[in-house]
């Protein structure tokens, strides 16, 4: 049995967390949130110690191995994206390796300097990369790789959820905080891609406002439009009629990637081929890092070129301009 620590318990992505620890068969045994809205824990740790200041936090973890001989042996880090290379930084040099929430780190550059404190510390650093661990995601990827090795797939990715004006308000709409959107809500599709299709040969960026994102990426075999957004205004009609308020469509060559399903339990296979050690460290995400930071400072073109059909969608307002 192994013993964790988790960091941002009150989040979104926690419980898949807590799941993955709980189904491993492992134990937590301190969380950290600075909002005490964790009554999740209960359903999975309810002895787990809870704390809400991040100093008493980390007393606890050193107190446990000093004065219980209790050694920490990962922390998972599900807080706001500008916070985990802290996080990752913290887990480290209490002696346990790192299983962190994608993106990892906001910048290609903080992948380098974590990878010196991981020399140093000789603990390790892990990436949720769940979606290469969707059965239709590797099922495209040995597609792609038993055929034609000069074949170059022309893909469609479209990817709406909608949020409120909350989203602006919080840390996800600050982009020194969150990425924008591409990362906050991409950053999995441009990995995935990456990780099927090969290296980026091409980054162009046709729209980027402060509810949707819209571009074009070459990668070594494909040829690939992609649309972002959190305005549900974009929304297709038929998704509109079914009181939907989320859109996900890869086409390649024409033909819908099913994979819809399948994603109860990523998290736990995720925690699973860590245990193993298998799971993906540090440089896995690089690629997708990169595309999201050119993203991020790439000026867009505008609607010239191969760009994707909802691009031409008119743009709106940001909720809080008069």
């Amino acid at each position: 049995m192994k013993q964790f620590a988790l960091i941002g318990a009150s989040g979104y992505i926690a419980p898949r967390h807590l799941k993955a620890i709980k189904e491993t068969g492992n134990n937590l045994v301190a969380a950290l949130d600075p909002y005490d809205g964790v009554g999740i824990m209960d359903s999975f740790f309810p002895n787990a110690d809870f704390f809400v200041e991040t100093e008493r936090f980390d007393r606890h973890i050193e107190k446990l191995k000093y004065e219980k001989g209790i050694d920490l042996d990962f922390m998972s880090i599900c807080t706001p994206n500008y916070l985990h290379d802290a996080h990752i930084r913290m887990a480290l040099r209490r002696g346990s390796d790192a299983i962190c929430e994608k993106p990892l780190v906001l910048n290609p550059w903080n992948i380098d300097a974590l990878a010196r404190v991981q020399e140093d510390t000789g603990k390790k650093i892990y990436n949720i990369l769940q979606l290469r661990l969707h059965p239709s995601i590797i099922s495209l990827k040995k597609k792609v790789e038993s055929g034609p090795q000069d074949k170059v797939y022309d893909i469609d990715l479209s990817y709406i959820t909608s949020r409120g004006h909350w989203y602006y308000t919080s840390w996800k709409g600050d982009v020194s905080k969150s990425g924008g959107i591409a990362t906050n809500i991409g950053v999995h599709f441009y990995d995935m891609l990456s990780f099927i299709f090969g290296n980026v040969k091409q980054n162009i960026v046709h729209i980027h406002t402060h509810d949707r994102a819209a571009g074009y990426l070459e990668f070594e075999k494909a040829r690939v439009r992609w649309f972002l957004s959190i305005n549900e205004d974009v929304l297709p009609n038929m998704i509109k009629e079914k009181g939907q308020r989320t859109f996900r469509s890869i086409t390649i060559e024409g033909e819908e990637l099913e994979f819809s399903g399948g994603f109860t339990d990523l998290h736990t296979r995720c925690y699973e081929e860590i245990l193993k050690g298998n799971g993906y460290g540090i440089d896995a995400p690089r690629q997708a890092i990169e595309i999201v930071h050119a993203i991020r400072h790439e000026k867009p073109v505008g609607l010239i070129g191969d760009y994707h059909p909802l691009a031409k969608k008119p743009l709106a307002k940001h909720p809080f301009e008069k």
